[in-house]
């Protein structure tokens, strides 16, 4: 069994994981149709490009040449220093090996590797076994908000963790927010942690208050505008200089 960065000849493994994962993780909670429409969308012929990303980081499992399981990570936050784990899928038919755990290891150890100091991933509430899963690798439950799926509004949970951290740490050493006041005097709360990557330029949360409760909307990482729009599907354009954000990636881990 091999454990090691994936290359884009293991691209056809990685959708075929993603799929069975999805299914057997939530055929009770989602609809076969919105589960084929995620894997469309994030796993499609523009797969391989991923890889280029100097940001991306693909870790895999393979055993006899097939792959197994597989983490999708990228290094996010105004500095690059926050490694946001955006899918962990392992095989339905190889569970119960092990394999989730050596596959987090390895990644979180990457990720150290090119400058990580923060481990972030998202869960739906749905996903109690990819909850469990974080909980049980020293992962803090961090923040909860809702998002939309297939038109259903959803429960997403947020773990934190903090490489060679205590318990309590991601609450006591928050990443501050970047307070800011826009041309009509509102004030808003620029959270460069909550970055989503996008074409040119990450898109960064913004809040209205600072315990990060009610959202505002996006700041172009690009050319620093407010000016963004989402539309149904969820994906966010600026409307200033054209940085795109995907359709709305949902859930971390699939174990």
């Amino acid at each position: 069994m091999d454990v090691r960065e994936a290359s884009p000849d293991d691209a056809g493994g990685i959708r075929k994981v993603a799929r069975e994962s999805l299914v057997a993780s939530y055929s009770h909670a989602l609809d076969e149709e919105v589960i084929e429409d995620a894997v469309g969308r994030w796993y499609g012929d523009d797969l391989e490009a991923e890889f280029d990303d100097p940001t991306a980081l693909f870790v895999v499992v393979v055993e006899d040449g097939e792959v197994l399981a597989f983490s999708q990570s990228y290094l996010g936050g105004r500095d690059g220093d926050v490694g946001e784990i955006n899918w962990l899928h392992v095989d339905p038919a190889h569970r119960e090996r092990g394999l989730g755990v050596r596959l987090l290891e390895r990644t979180e150890e990457e990720l150290v590797d090119r400058g990580a100091t923060r481990f972030r991933g998202m869960v739906l509430a749905a996903n109690e076994e990819g909850a469990a899963f974080y909980e049980l690798n020293d992962y803090e439950d961090a923040d909860a908000r809702e998002i939309e799926i297939g038109g259903e509004t959803y429960t997403e949970r947020i773990f934190e963790k903090w490489p060679g951290g205590e318990a309590g740490q991601a609450e006591s050493t928050a990443v501050p927010l970047d307070e800011r006041t826009l041309d009509d005097g509102t004030t808003v709360y620029v959270a460069y942690d909550e970055g989503d990557r996008a074409s040119l330029a990450p898109m960064y949360a913004v809040y209205l208050d600072d315990g990060r409760e009610e959202r505002y909307g996006y700041l172009c990482g690009s050319c620093e505008s407010f000016d963004t729009a989402m539309d149904a599907m969820g994906r966010i354009e600026c409307n200033d200089c054209g940085n795109r954000r995907k359709a709305t990636r949902w859930d971390a881990a699939y174990l």
